[in-house]
């Protein structure tokens, strides 16, 4: 939603741990053996996974020059600095532009993205996104064709495109996606047809079933009133809808599921449960005030409201959470670094992942620079982490003061036995130390250089894994 303007552990690990928990600068990541609520994301191996990565995407080009914005360089560097998770914006506009056309084009350029997703073992959710409902209002998503209006007007406000959604034609459009039995059927057929395509493609991790999905504000109704009808009785009703069209085809993947973008100002979610085995929580991490252009306010309590907001719901129904987008347009201004410390602390706590907003080269809410270096603070974003964990974590924890990284984990007696550290490239290098039954594939890592860091453990052994900066 960028541009939003409105509304005890045993004598092998003792030394380890001896050290101390985390101190003011390091965070625990949450749900990770610390006897929280919120269950973690994993992988078809039983593996506790964590997903570090960033959205990419292509909203200019579209037709026959779909997705060409997106090329093989992207991945390469997402996996150099050490991300895992690519958070890929797909259109139903581009996949059937016509009713009952769907464009096999599109459908291979999909392919060779997740093709070299898969060469940089990066996974990938497939997000079908829209803004502003889709190109009836200039914008992308829900075809034309699928577009119903009932002739409400709609008024263009490219200053604050976000406020477009509280138009009249956009808010029936959305009644009509969620009420009209035709459209609820096409919707449910593009989603059989992408999740048939990729089902089976190793670099697919989930399907994210509508970007930021929005609705019709009723006379007098107030927007978090508002918000939390929308999701109870269309957006809920949707996402299972569409969650049952993925079953047909795919079993495996897990299915993303998103609140409306109001729960950024600390709104909790109306949703009802999604009667689906392997559904992720997707909530966005917005703020108002910094989408606007203001500075970080550490004393606003913003962070503090919106974690108390997103964990209910995965407490409730029990499912793991990965954050869709996340990061402000204004990444230079003098408190962000505050900001970037505070978020990630807090998205850790509660999270299986995120993806930032946006992999891409330049100024705005880009990553890196054209040179590929990290925008001022974003380097926060790439820090050593667990990207998949053969046991039960018990401790999981990151000091960016010292740059050291803590694993603690009892070994698992069945299944993969294989866990996988990631680490992004440091000045100095890396330095490795394992205790316990376990082995790891690497003790050094070259100042400068990216690793995966694979440690295989006896079945149940209580395994530790320090990581130090190589002074």
């Amino acid at each position: 939603m960028p541009g939003i303007r409105a509304v005890a552990v045993g004598v092998c690990c003792g030394a380890m741990l001896a050290a101390g928990g985390p101190g003011p600068a390091a965070h625990a990541q949450g749900g990770r053996g610390d006897g929280g609520e919120i269950p973690r994301l994993t992988d078809d191996r039983g593996r506790v996974l964590t997903l570090r990565g960033w959205n990419v995407e292509d909203k200019t080009n579209r037709g026959d020059a779909a997705l060409s914005a997106i090329t093989e360089k992207h991945f390469r560097d997402m996996r150099g600095k050490g991300f895992n998770f690519a958070r890929l914006l797909v259109f139903w506009d581009d996949l059937e532009p016509r009713r009952g056309h769907y464009d096999t084009r599109y459908l291979r350029k999909i392919e060779r993205i997740l093709d070299w997703a898969r060469t940089y073992d990066i996974q990938v959710l497939l997000d079908a996104h829209q803004d502003v409902f889709g190109p009836a209002f200039g914008h992308r998503g829900i075809p034309e064709w699928a577009t119903r209006t009932d002739g409400l007007p709609f008024t263009p406000n490219p200053d604050d495109w976000f406020s477009e959604y509280f138009q009249p034609a956009v808010q029936r459009a959305f009644t009509h996606l969620y009420e009209d039995q035709d459209l609820r059927r096409a919707q449910a057929k593009m989603w059989r047809t992408l999740a048939d395509r990729f089902s089976g493609h190793p670099a697919v991790l989930g399907y994210d079933l509508i970007n930021e999905p929005m609705g019709e504000l009723r006379e007098g109704e107030d927007l978090p009133t508002a918000a939390r009808r929308i999701e109870r009785d269309q957006i809920t009703p949707m996402h299972n809808r569409l969650a049952d069209a993925v079953r047909a085809v795919d079993r495996d993947n897990w299915v993303f599921v998103e609140p409306t973008p109001i729960v950024g100002e600390g709104v909790p979610t109306g949703l009802g449960k999604i009667k689906d085995p392997k559904v992720v929580y997707a909530p966005h991490f917005y703020n108002t005030a910094m989408e606007a252009g203001a500075d970080y306010d550490p004393s606003a309590g913003w962070i503090e409201s919106y974690e108390a907001a997103v964990t209910a719901y995965p407490k409730e129904h029990r499912v793991p959470v990965v954050v869709g987008e996340w990061g402000p347009l204004n990444n230079a201004l003098p408190a962000m670094g505050r900001f970037y410390r505070d978020a990630l602390a807090s998205l850790n706590r509660y999270s299986s992942g995120w993806a930032g907003y946006v992999w891409c080269y330049g100024g705005g809410y880009c990553a890196v620079d054209g040179a590929g270096d990290f925008r001022t603070n974003k380097e926060q974003t790439a820090s050593p982490y667990a990207a998949a964990v053969a046991g039960a974590v018990r401790t999981d924890t990151y000091d960016p003061a010292s740059g050291e990284y803590r694993l603690v984990y009892d070994a698992g007696r069945r299944g993969s036995r294989t866990t996988e550290v990631s680490l992004p490239p440091s000045a100095h290098g890396w330095r490795i130390t394992v205790d316990g039954r376990a082995w790891a594939s690497v003790r050094r890592v070259t100042a400068g250089e990216s690793a995966v860091v694979r440690v295989r453990a006896r079945p149940g052994a209580l395994v530790g894994v320090r990581v130090s900066v190589n002074r």
